[in-house]
């Protein structure tokens, strides 16, 4: 029988073994390459974006994807579908000037008081984008009854935040931190004729002051030019409103004459002027005192008269600005 003979195999110990290896090239270190990450994903922009957009938001509202408040507000409904129509006609029709909006809190309550005038009101609804864009804030509007009376209106103004100008909503949204925006010369200020533009009406009982007072939240003073002159109002059909279940039927230079053309409001340019606030925890004690709530009414209300004829006597043509 053959036998093969195997060597044992030597063993180098290991440093013994890397003294004896010889480098494969003179020269300095090979500095490794570092490992890059994958390219970001660009974001899609254009139409591409757009229709993007749409479908992401069609099929949220299909599943039902999307939140609202005890209120009905529904901020992604708002965002995408109310304000951008708005904001045209803040920018591209009436041309809205605004200054005074760092007098509006970054966070935190606060009460926005403001004249009210025009017939129609797109003075809050442009107020409200006003808001949006200076403050990127949400305006929490307090409307009339006849609003969610309305069919699809009142749908409408609850999906964009609003809801009944009634004490215990406004505490409840000002406690929580909102912007509540209030107009209280109410019916007897939009629908006043244009022979009194510009001069206040009462501003009721003072409902929106001892909301304030209760919850400590100061009050924003808001003043608007240019609102005035978007429907002149010359009269009233007042037994066609009341048949109707109106507060008034305006006559204008161009409704009923035009029909639907004759709603189309005029295109004057408007400043929306926010100014100092107003504390209210000096009186916070005082929510029920009459004294106080009318006084301080009264120094608000004093407050926008003044700051409208001050605006007044600086703007040019109604329509030019």
């Amino acid at each position: 029988m053959k036998v093969t003979r195997v060597q044992q195999a030597q063993v180098i110990p290991l440093d013994r073994a890397e003294r004896q290896r010889k480098p494969a090239q003179e020269g300095p270190p090979v500095e490794p390459t570092p490992l890059r990450p994958p390219p970001a994903e660009e974001p899609v922009t254009g139409l591409r974006g757009a229709v993007a957009d749409a479908l992401g938001f069609a099929r949220r509202r299909l599943s039902g994807d999307y939140t609202v408040d005890q209120f009905g507000f529904d901020p992604e409904l708002t965002d995408a579908v109310l304000l951008p129509p708005l904001r045209a006609v803040y920018r591209k029709w009436f041309r809205v000037e605004v200054t005074g909006a760092e007098n509006l809190p970054a966070s935190g309550g606060a009460l926005v008081v403001s004249n009210h005038s025009g017939t129609l009101p797109w003075d809050a609804l442009m107020t409200a984008v006003a808001v949006k864009d200076n403050r990127d804030r949400y305006l929490r509007m307090l409307g009339a009854d006849l609003v969610f009376q309305t069919p699809l209106l009142g749908a409408l103004a609850r999906k964009s935040g609003q809801t009944l100008a009634c004490n215990p909503d406004a505490e409840h949204l000002l406690r929580s931190g909102e912007l509540v925006g209030v107009w209280p010369e109410g019916f007897k200020g939009v629908g006043k004729p244009f022979a009194d533009r510009y001069k206040l009406q009462r501003f009721g009982r003072g409902g929106f002051v001892s909301a304030a007072l209760r919850t400590g939240v100061p009050i924003v003073p808001c003043s608007i030019v240019g609102a005035e002159e978007i429907y002149p109002k010359i009269a009233d059909l007042k037994p066609l409103a009341r048949l109707l279940g109106l507060p008034y039927f305006p006559i204008t230079p161009f409704f009923p004459l035009l029909g639907p053309l004759g709603l189309i409001p005029l295109p004057s340019k408007w400043h929306i002027h926010f100014g100092p606030p107003v504390s209210t925890e000096e009186h916070t004690a005082a929510e029920d005192d009459p004294a106080v709530v009318f006084a301080l009414t009264d120094q608000i209300r004093e407050t926008i008269q003044q700051t409208l004829y001050r605006m007044l006597n600086q703007r040019g043509n109604p329509f030019l600005g």
